[in-house]
């Protein structure tokens, strides 16, 4: 029996109709390998994962590899987005023994969830030296059958491998001036000077090494780590990864020119990038910046937006095309004669010469993804926003990508603090309002009355799973970011609740923390990962977070927690600087105080706007009139107004600027 079909995850239900008998994770499960005495089938994809999605149709769906897996295995599924927790761990395994990994995972494990066997997707028949997935099943099987005291030695091994190993930390203190200047070195080598970027194919958005370059650039003016900033964005933009149509930023780039990319739309690329664009902005006027953070802002709010309030995963990046078929990229691409067929040959040719579609074309069987190749000269402005709006109706046409519509704490903490920005810099207010009924959400359905954050949420439900070290960090950067912007300063107390709990119950000795909190269910390892990927890890998300509430509140607690999680900034950040992009920004604001700005004024008036727009790396903002603003704020107690007008004061490192009325003085203390 599948046991799926009540679950809450989008991609777990997706395989609700298997004739798998899948279990999704519990102690039942392994409970029930154990009276069998047969191993457990651990597959660990998400929703919009494209070969996921094909493994399920080729092996999954099919009747005689089910009712093989179901005689000889516990089949079990996991959404990697709702349990990052088992995800990290058994990836680590893989990537240990195989040298990589991705999803589909697949993964052997004994009754007692230890791994011995390994393995990412597997075709329906052997094919490029790989077997197929049946061959792996009996191959299995016939070592858990003949040779079971070896994959019992295996399994010992490996789980006594990933114990073992240990975490550097570094070292006493944080990152300095010389452990910045070699992360920024170590990321000069790595820039891609004709494309932008880092490294090569396949490219993913550096969204958390742009806010560290922007944030250097800030705090030294080094103008060649805003060039690899500025450069970055506008490839990016006029690339293939951004709909150039409907806004958003795709997952990443198949090639080094980002002219083709890997379909699918997380929440977090755009949230992140959103919030980069508006600070790449804040700091150079760029209108191009501007359209792009407004426009991913307006897709996360149009496309990604639940009844509820809150933010839907991901887009998928399959859809069906024009024949029937289910094919990536079916939805965004185009062809000249579907180009001819909205616009006439006319607009047409004109659209095809913009865009970048040719007849050869740039993806599969002819069609093209749009982009700006930049070598169409000078172009009608109306002209192309007709053209881009007709466009943008017809594929609206088209049979939509599926949509992953379960809330996760962590993706909507970004989106909540990228669209409070977003809103604030640009005069949007609906964003701001958008922001905060997300973050309403997340206080009643993930906090709810159980005072744990919960991972997930679908439909206005929470789901099962704890959240993890990336939810607090990133929900409590959210509404820190909320509070700056709408003065209220009940998102700073939410913040230090959710940051209370990651020093009562993530973090270790030294400084170090954990992905889990320490009454969460034991796997065989406890995960513990600092670098960052597609996302801020939980490691460094936490410290940038507990080093903005240190800064709003004054507390030693969370500021010395801060400085010690930057212990292992300090010891990654010099020698992989690509993959701890958020840590070396959290960085910056540490060297740079953070500057603490307490504005005695109305909210969104004029001195409160500017201190938002200062560039100063990791500055906070409070602002508040009246007698009950230092109980909103503790940075405004005992901070009146000058004269009667309103007044903003700057501190850093226990040391205060002269309070200030004029808005450009303002500017100039926080390097606007």
């Amino acid at each position: 029996m599948n046991r799926l079909a009540g679950v809450t995850s989008p991609y777990l239900l997706q395989h609700a109709d298997n004739p798998v008998d899948w279990w999704p994770w519990a102690p039942e499960a392994f409970e029930e390998a154990k009276r069998r005495d047969v191993p457990v089938l651990l597959s660990v994809g998400y929703s919009a994962c494209h070969w996921c999605h094909v493994m399920a149709h080729e092996s999954f769906e099919d009747e005689t590899v089910a009712t093989y897996l179901n005689a000889h295995f516990v089949p079990v599924k996991v959404d990697r987005e709702e349990r990052p927790d088992i995800d990290a761990v058994y990836m680590e395994a893989v990537q240990a023994a195989t040298g990589h990994g991705g999803w589909p995972m697949t993964v052997f494990l004994t009754p007692d969830a230890e791994p011995f066997y390994f393995g990412t997707y597997f075709p329906p028949e052997a094919r490029h030296g790989s077997p197929s997935f049946q061959q792996v099943l009996e191959g299995v099987v016939a070592a858990w059958t003949d040779r079971r005291e070896e994959v019992a030695e295996v399994a010992e091994r490996i789980v006594a491998d990933l114990a073992g190993r240990s975490l550097v930390h570094g070292g006493d203190g944080v990152p300095g001036e010389s452990e910045i200047a070699q992360a920024l070195l170590g990321l000069t080598r790595e820039y891609d000077e004709q494309h932008g970027g880092f490294g090569g194919a396949p490219k993913f958005p550096p969204s958390m090494v742009v806010e560290f370059l922007l944030r250097h650039y800030a705090r030294t003016g080094s103008e060649g780590a805003l060039q690899m900033a500025a450069d970055t964005c506008s490839a990016m933009a006029r690339g293939g990864i951004y709909d150039q149509l409907g806004g958003g930023f795709a997952r990443y780039s198949v090639d080094r020119e980002w002219v083709v990319p890997h379909f699918e739309k997380m929440l977090y690329d755009n949230a992140l990038l959103c919030r980069v664009y508006a600070h790449l902005w804040r700091t150079t006027g760029s209108d191009e910046a501007r359209r792009i953070a407004l426009e991913t802002a307006d897709f996360m709010v149009r496309e990604l937006r639940t009844a509820e309030g809150g933010f839907a995963s991901a887009l998928d990046a399959d859809s069906e095309d024009a024949d029937g078929r289910h094919v990536e990229g079916a939805y965004y691409v185009w062809t000249p004669a579907q180009l001819r067929e909205v616009l006439g040959e006319d607009d047409a040719a004109f659209a095809a010469a913009y865009f970048g579609v040719t007849e050869k074309g740039t993806f599969e069987e002819g069609a093209s993804v749009l982009r700006l190749p930049g070598d169409t000269g000078p172009v009608d402005a109306a002209r192309v926003a007709d053209v881009r709006g007709r466009l943008l109706a017809a594929r609206e046409e088209r049979p939509r990508p599926g949509l992953d519509d379960k809330v996760v704490a962590a993706w909507n903490g970004l989106a909540i603090a990228a669209l409070a920005e977003t809103g604030a810099y640009f005069d949007r207010p609906d964003l701001v309002e958008r922001a905060t009924e997300a973050a309403d959400l997340l206080v009643r359905v993930h906090l709810g009355e159980v005072a744990r954050l919960a991972r997930t949420s679908k439909d206005g439900q929470a789901g099962d799973n704890a959240g993890v070290l990336e939810d607090y960090g990133d929900v409590a950067e959210g509404f820190l970011t909320l509070a700056a912007v709408t003065g209220e300063g009940a998102w700073l107390e939410f913040a230090g609740f959710l940051l209370d709990i990651v020093l009562e119950q993530f973090t270790g000795e030294g400084g170090q923390l954990y992905d889990t909190a320490h009454d969460a269910e034991q796997l065989i390892r406890r995960p513990q990962d600092p670098t960052d990927s597609a996302t801020p890890s939980g490691w460094t998300a936490a410290a940038g977070a507990l080093l903005s509430y240190a800064a709003y509140t004054g507390s030693e607690a969370h500021r010395t927690a801060a400085e010690g999680a930057l212990g292992v900034v300090k010891a990654l950040g010099p020698r992989v600087p690509r993959f701890v992009g958020w840590g070396l920004a959290v960085a910056e604001a540490l060297l740079d105080g953070p500057r603490e700005v307490a504005v005695a004024g109305p909210v969104g008036g004029e001195l409160h706007r500017t201190a938002l727009l200062g560039r100063a790396p990791g500055a906070v903002v409070a602002a508040g009139e009246g007698p009950g603003a230092g109980a909103e704020f503790p940075l405004l107690v005992d901070r009146p107004p000058v004269g009667g007008e309103p007044t903003a004061y700057v501190c850093r490192h226990f040391v205060c600027d002269a309070p200030t009325t004029d808005a450009g003085e303002l500017a100039a203390k926080l390097g606007g």
